[in-house]
């Protein structure tokens, strides 16, 4: 322990935060105060970036009809997604993916434009700029559940054909389609675990020492 820990009930919180963060497919409508999605924005943009390049873009989607386009480039790929995934294909269309339609707020997180321009950090890990994002998102995450907030993560659209629909700017990249908002309840573990797709790992099967493989 150090000077600078926080008190046992503060640390508490935090990685009680982080222990209970899902991501949520199953939301209860509502909606979010303007000055509550104000505070995770800003806790989103809060995030380290490498080089302190901010690459975030947070697009907020405000016209169902626009909402309604994204959930059908969402379920299209859910579709080629299925077909992809062969022997699996019959339990996988049976998940419930995303929850566009249900969410109080809806957003798409998204990569700038003339990143290329960013050099520190990134020479030879361009990808940084993703791991920045990725940061943001995972803020925005932590502090929906800290508030009692839902949030889920969907990847599943064609990135070109969304950036295209949200008029991005060439060189920009949507990355995540986020779902936020109230829910009836937060899963115990992860769905995908709830529901059989997939089973967690322990931490020590994924923790080496010194060299690869190594325990």
């Amino acid at each position: 322990m150090t000077d600078h820990a926080y008190r046992p009930e503060d640390r508490a919180a935090v990685y009680r935060a982080i222990a209970e963060r899902r991501d949520m497919r199953h939301f209860a409508g509502g909606k979010v105060a303007p000055e509550l999605l104000q505070r995770l924005l800003a806790a989103a943009h809060q995030a380290p970036s490498v080089g302190l390049m901010q690459p975030w873009r947070f697009i907020r989607i405000t016209r169902p009809q626009l909402r309604e386009a994204i959930h059908g480039l969402v379920e299209a790929e859910r579709v080629r997604t299925a077909e992809a995934l062969g022997e699996r294909s019959d339990a996988f269309m049976r998940l419930k993916v995303e929850g566009i339609r249900d969410c109080a707020e809806l957003l798409v997180a998204a990569l700038m434009d003339g990143r290329e321009a960013y050099v520190f950090g990134r020479r030879t890990l361009p990808q940084m700029d993703l791991a920045s994002l990725s940061c943001a998102i995972q803020n925005l995450w932590l502090a929906a559940r800290a508030e009692g907030l839902g949030m889920g993560w969907v990847s599943l659209f064609e990135p070109e054909a969304l950036a295209e629909l949200l008029g991005m700017p060439p060189g920009s990249q949507p990355v995540a389609v986020l779902c936020l908002g109230p829910v009836h309840e937060f899963y115990e573990r992860p769905m995908l675990v709830e529901e059989g797709w997939a089973h967690e790992r322990p931490l020590a099967e994924l923790l080496f020492t010194d060299h690869w493989g190594q325990r």
